[in-house]
């Protein structure tokens, strides 16, 4: 009648759309992820502690006060106070 199967594909169309998005899906997800299957994002770049995608190592208190004063979110006077009450809570070492 129409020629090429008449009407008959057209039940099958909302499958072809569930899977064309959901391969675009996938290949978005695929690229946005590192090669250890971790996301890529900020505050999770390599350090060179250990492979690509491995946990780095935390942050001290101290080093995390510098970031932020060093990136302009906190000010001097901030700084200088958070410096001296970490310096004087820091815990004794045996």
């Amino acid at each position: 009648m129409y020629g090429y199967g008449g009407w008959g594909w057209i039940p099958f169309m909302p499958l072809l759309w569930i899977a064309l998005i959901v391969i675009a899906v996938w290949a978005v997800v695929r690229l946005t992820r590192g090669p250890s299957g971790g996301a890529r994002g900020r505050g999770q770049e390599w350090t060179g502690g250990g492979p690509p995608g491995s946990p780095a190592s935390p942050e001290s208190p101290e080093e995390i006060v510098d970031r932020r004063y060093a990136s302009g979110e906190i000010d001097t006077d901030t700084y200088t106070e958070m410096r001296e009450h970490l310096a004087a809570h820091r815990p004794k070492s045996r």
